[in-house]
C-alpha cells in the first residue's frame, strides 16, 4: 500500500489555510487510500525564539484539531515528532549527506534570515538545517507521497535529492518520495495581503482565519478582505490577487471552480458574504468536534501514545539500516567489548570495562 507522511508545526494556531490546503484532504482522502502518518512536528518549532509552555499548548491543540478535522486513529497514525527518537537520529546522518549550499538556497530560510537580520538579530543554526530534519521525518517511514502546500514543495525536492544521493553512495536504503498538491486551495492567502500566505505564525490577525475563530469573527475578517481595483468580479490570480483569493476559498469550501464562480457575482460584497458563510459552515463541524475532544483529554493522550509506538516500530528498521549503510557500528544489547589492539582510522578503541 502507498505510504503517506505529512505534519503540522506548532508555531501558531492552525488556520483555514492549513485546513483547506492539507488537513481536509488528509481526512477525506489520504487516510482512506494509503497507510498514512500525520505528525505534530514540534522539534521544528524550536528553530525560532519560542515560549516552551506555548509550544506544548499548541502541540496539544494541533493534535486535537487534527482529530477534530476527521483523522481516525483506526485508519492512520497520529503522533508527536519528539516522541519518536528516530527523527533526530536520522537527521544527523542526513546532515552528513546534505551540503551547506543546498541549505542556504531554501526559500524559507532566506526569507526568515533576511527578516531577522533587518531587525538586527541573527538566526539559529537549526533554522538553516531544519529542512534536513524534515527530510528525516519523511524518509524514516519510507513514505511514497508527501501531501503539502506548494510553499513546502521545495523541501520535498530536497528530500528526494538527499534520498537519491544516499542510495547512490551507500546502497539502496530510502524510498524517494514525491509531493502531492491539492488542485484547489493549495495556498490560501492572507485576506489583508493576498500576495502572502495565510500563515499561522503571521502576526497579521485580521488577515488570518483561525480554525477556532467564532463565526462572527470569521465573517468580519472575510468581509474586510482586501480586494482589487475595478468593478467586475473575475478570476485572475496575477492581475486580481485579492478577488482570486476569495474565489479560491469559496471554491474550496463549496467544491466549485474559481473561474466559473467569478462569473456568478456582480459585486464584491455579495462574493464576500457568500465566502464568509461558506467558511463558517466548513469550520462548524471541526469546532464542534474540537470541543468534544477537549472535554476528554485522556483520549487525545492515548491516541498520541499509541501513535508514537506504531511510528517508532515503522521508522526504526529504516533508520538502523541507514546507520549501517553509512558506516556506523551496530549497537548490541550487551556491553560492546572491543579488542584493545583494534585500530580504526588511527584511533585505538579500548574494551569496555
Amino acid at each position: 500500500m502507498t505510504r503517506v507522511f505529512s505534519g503540522v508545526k506548532p508555531t501558531g494556531h492552525l488556520t483555514l489555510g492549513n485546513y483547506l490546503g492539507a488537513m481536509r484532504q488528509w481526512a477525506t482522502v489520504d487516510q482512506h487510500r494509503a497507510e498514512s502518518l500525520f505528525c505534530i512536528v514540534d522539534l521544528h518549532a524550536l528553530t525560532v525564539d519560542h515560549d516552551p509552555a506555548r509550544v506544548r499548548r499548541l502541540s496539544r491543540q494541533a493534535a486535537t484539531l487534527l482529530l477534530a478535522a476527521g483523522l481516525d486513529p483506526e485508519l492512520c497514525t497520529v503522533f508527536v515528532q519528539s516522541h519518536v527518537d528516530e527523527h533526530a537520529r536520522l537527521s544527523y546522518v542526513l546532515e552528513c549527506v546534505a551540503t551547506d549550499g543546498e541549505m542556504r538556497r531554501m526559500i524559507q530560510y532566506k526569507e526568515k534570515a533576511a527578516r531577522e537580520r533587518a531587525r538586527g538579530g541573527s538566526v539559529r543554526l537549526s533554522l538553516l538545517t531544519y529542512p534536513v530534519l524534515m527530510a528525516a521525518d519523511i524518509l524514516a517511514y519510507g513514505a511514497d507521497e508527501v501531501p503539502v502546500g506548494d510553499d513546502q514543495a521545495q523541501h520535498v525536492e530536497l528530500t528526494r535529492d538527499l534520498a537519491a544521493r544516499f542510495n547512490q553512495r551507500y546502497g539502496y536504503t530510502f524510498v524517494v518520495p514525491r509531493a502531492t498538491l491539492p488542485k484547489v486551495g493549495a495556498r490560501v492567502m492572507n485576506l489583508q495581503d493576498p500576495l502572502s500566505k495565510m500563515g499561522k505564525s503571521d502576526d497579521s490577525g485580521p488577515g488570518i482565519v483561525y480554525l477556532l475563530d467564532e463565526p462572527d469573527v470569521v465573517r468580519k475578517k472575510v468581509m474586510r478582505a482586501v480586494t482589487d481595483s475595478g468593478q467586475e468580479v473575475v478570476y485572475d490570480r496575477e492581475a486580481r490577487p485579492g478577488l482570486a483569493n476569495l474565489l479560491e476559498i469559496l471554491a474550496s469550501c463549496t467544491g466549485g471552480n474559481p473561474s466559473e464562480l467569478g462569473g456568478v457575482y456582480e459585486s464584491y460584497g455579495a462574493l464576500k458574504k457568500d465566502t464568509a458563510e461558506a467558511v463558517v459552515e466548513v469550520l462548524r463541524p471541526v469546532q464542534e468536534r474540537h470541543k468534544e475532544l477537549c472535554a476528554d483529554p485522556g483520549y487525545v493522550e492515548g491516541v498520541l501514545r499509541d501513535g508514537a509506538e506504531r511510528a517508532r516500530a515503522m521508522a526504526r528498521p529504516t533508520v538502523d539500516a541507514a546507520y549501517r549503510a553509512i558506516g556506523l557500528l551496530p549497537a548490541t544489547s550487551d556491553s560492546v567489548a572491543v579488542d584493545t589492539g583494534a585500530v580504526d582510522s588511527g584511533v585505538v578503541l579500548n574494551a569496555a570495562r
